[in-house]
């Protein structure tokens, strides 16, 4: 599959560059996406609300009162639910949502989103760059070059470049992320997704190994 290559400044480079069927024109797997969508959405979930039952309520030791003789309810403990400063009954517990996706289902998802991405014509291949400095406004000049400033975009990059992240982290719209990092759940949120030319190898290397 061919793509056509575009400038930092909107235009097209004049070339296109070869990009694997096998990563972006397969037949997408919806139900690996959803997998993969929810098992992060699950592992954001911190699991740490929690109450404290009758076990974890400090005192109660002793017995409030004696059994008899006093014309009121028997008790064993000031602690005990039905009393004030007492445990709380089945109120949530600490919990552990981590959910493990096999790798293959991963892959599976992430080829699916980008072949749907370029299905859908949500996808722009761009020319390698960094800045001399970082500076949002430059930036900004990238996105309103490619018609893109209002629109919420995914920039991946070959490799970790911390000009283009600074220049970037003021921008609502602009998510920027490692292409080797980025998941299934980062690309389907985007609307256009902006690919740097170099880190088109880094995909084929993560999702055909």
């Amino acid at each position: 599959m061919e793509l056509t290559v575009y400038t930092k400044q909107g235009a097209s480079a004049g070339r296109t560059v070869d990009v694997p069927d096998t990563v972006f024109a397969v037949e997408p797997n919806e139900h690996a996406v959803y997998l993969a969508v929810q098992a992060q959405r699950k592992n954001s979930r911190q699991g740490t609300r929690a109450t404290k039952n009758r076990s974890l309520v400090s005192g109660g030791g002793k017995k409030p009162w004696k059994q008899k003789g006093r014309g009121t309810a028997r008790s064993g403990s000031s602690r005990s639910p039905i009393w004030r400063g007492g445990g709380t009954v089945f109120g949530p517990q600490p919990i552990d949502f981590r959910y493990r996706l096999p790798k293959k289902v991963k892959k599976l998802a992430r080829v699916s989103v980008l072949s749907a991405k370029v299905k859908e014509d949500q996808v722009k291949i761009l020319e390698d760059f960094t800045f001399d400095q970082a500076k949002t406004k430059e930036m900004f000049r990238i996105l309103s070059g490619l018609g893109l400033e209002n629109t919420r975009t995914l920039l991946l990059l070959p490799a970790h470049d911390e000009k283009v992240y600074l220049a970037s982290r003021n921008l609502k719209n602009l998510q920027v992320a490692v292409a080797t990092d980025a998941s299934a759940y980062d690309l389907i949120r985007c609307q256009t997704l902006l690919i740097m030319e170099g880190a088109i190898e880094k995909l084929k290397g993560v999702l055909l190994s």
